[in-house]
Protein backbone atom coordinates (compact mmCIF):
# COMPACT_ATOMS: atom_id res chain seq x y z
CA UNK A 1 0.00 0.00 0.00
CA UNK A 2 1.39 3.31 -1.02
CA UNK A 3 1.03 6.17 1.43
CA UNK A 4 1.87 9.27 -0.60
CA UNK A 5 0.16 12.33 0.69
CA UNK A 6 -0.25 15.62 -1.08
CA UNK A 7 0.85 18.55 1.04
CA UNK A 8 -1.88 21.03 1.78
CA UNK A 9 -1.19 24.38 0.20
CA UNK A 10 -1.98 27.65 1.87
CA UNK A 11 -4.52 29.69 -0.06
CA UNK A 12 -3.70 33.19 -1.22
CA UNK A 13 -4.40 35.53 1.71
CA UNK A 14 -7.50 37.69 1.65
CA UNK A 15 -7.10 41.44 1.98
CA UNK A 16 -9.76 43.14 4.06
CA UNK A 17 -9.11 46.87 4.09
CA UNK A 18 -9.35 49.22 1.15
CA UNK A 19 -5.82 50.46 1.82
CA UNK A 20 -4.39 46.95 1.48
CA UNK A 21 -6.43 46.26 -1.64
CA UNK A 22 -5.19 49.51 -3.19
CA UNK A 23 -1.57 48.65 -2.39
CA UNK A 24 -2.03 45.20 -3.90
CA UNK A 25 -3.61 46.70 -7.04
CA UNK A 26 -0.73 49.17 -7.45
CA UNK A 27 1.84 46.39 -7.03
CA UNK A 28 0.02 44.29 -9.62
CA UNK A 29 -0.03 47.17 -12.12
CA UNK A 30 3.67 47.76 -11.42
CA UNK A 31 4.54 44.11 -12.03
CA UNK A 32 2.42 43.83 -15.19
CA UNK A 33 2.98 47.05 -17.08
CA UNK A 34 6.37 48.51 -16.11
CA UNK A 35 8.16 46.86 -19.03
CA UNK A 36 5.70 48.24 -21.57
CA UNK A 37 5.78 51.73 -20.08
CA UNK A 38 9.60 51.80 -20.08
CA UNK A 39 9.69 50.60 -23.68
CA UNK A 40 7.14 53.11 -24.91
CA UNK A 41 8.66 56.09 -23.09
CA UNK A 42 12.18 55.29 -24.28
CA UNK A 43 10.89 54.78 -27.84
CA UNK A 44 9.10 58.12 -27.75
CA UNK A 45 12.04 60.11 -26.35
CA UNK A 46 14.94 58.38 -28.11
CA UNK A 47 14.63 55.79 -30.86
CA UNK A 48 12.81 52.56 -31.47
CA UNK A 49 16.05 50.53 -31.25
CA UNK A 50 16.67 51.92 -27.78
CA UNK A 51 12.99 51.39 -26.95
CA UNK A 52 13.19 47.72 -27.88
CA UNK A 53 16.46 47.27 -26.00
CA UNK A 54 15.13 48.92 -22.84
CA UNK A 55 11.88 46.97 -23.13
CA UNK A 56 13.82 43.69 -23.17
CA UNK A 57 16.10 44.82 -20.35
CA UNK A 58 13.17 45.93 -18.20
CA UNK A 59 11.39 42.63 -18.98
CA UNK A 60 14.37 40.74 -17.55
CA UNK A 61 14.62 43.05 -14.53
CA UNK A 62 10.89 42.77 -13.79
CA UNK A 63 11.20 38.97 -13.97
CA UNK A 64 13.91 39.12 -11.33
CA UNK A 65 11.79 41.46 -9.17
CA UNK A 66 8.76 39.15 -9.49
CA UNK A 67 10.88 36.14 -8.56
CA UNK A 68 12.41 37.85 -5.52
CA UNK A 69 8.99 39.03 -4.33
CA UNK A 70 7.49 35.58 -4.83
CA UNK A 71 10.27 33.69 -3.05
CA UNK A 72 10.33 36.11 -0.12
CA UNK A 73 6.67 35.72 0.88
CA UNK A 74 5.23 32.48 -0.53
CA UNK A 75 5.88 29.36 1.59
CA UNK A 76 8.78 27.27 0.29
CA UNK A 77 6.57 24.20 -0.27
CA UNK A 78 4.55 26.20 -2.82
CA UNK A 79 7.37 27.71 -4.90
CA UNK A 80 6.83 25.29 -7.77
CA UNK A 81 3.29 26.54 -8.42
CA UNK A 82 2.65 29.31 -10.93
CA UNK A 83 1.37 32.60 -9.59
CA UNK A 84 -0.03 35.55 -11.49
CA UNK A 85 0.94 39.12 -10.78
CA UNK A 86 -2.22 39.50 -8.72
CA UNK A 87 -1.36 36.46 -6.61
CA UNK A 88 2.19 37.67 -5.97
CA UNK A 89 0.92 41.16 -5.11
CA UNK A 90 -1.70 39.74 -2.72
CA UNK A 91 0.83 37.52 -0.96
CA UNK A 92 3.38 40.33 -0.69
CA UNK A 93 0.84 42.84 0.59
CA UNK A 94 -0.60 40.43 3.15
CA UNK A 95 2.76 39.19 4.42
CA UNK A 96 4.95 42.29 4.26
CA UNK A 97 2.84 45.45 4.18
CA UNK A 98 -0.46 44.66 5.97
CA UNK A 99 0.80 42.16 8.54
CA UNK A 100 -1.17 43.26 11.59
CA UNK A 101 -4.36 43.83 9.62
CA UNK A 102 -4.49 40.36 8.04
CA UNK A 103 -3.65 38.57 11.32
CA UNK A 104 -6.44 40.33 13.24
CA UNK A 105 -9.16 39.08 10.88
CA UNK A 106 -8.23 35.39 11.21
Amino acid sequence: MQTDFINQIQPTPKLFTKKCKLISFLLRVFLQFTSYIVGLISWYYYDYFIGIALFLLSFIIMGIVRSKMMHSVIPSSQHEYNYTSQGIADWFTARELCIELSEDKQ
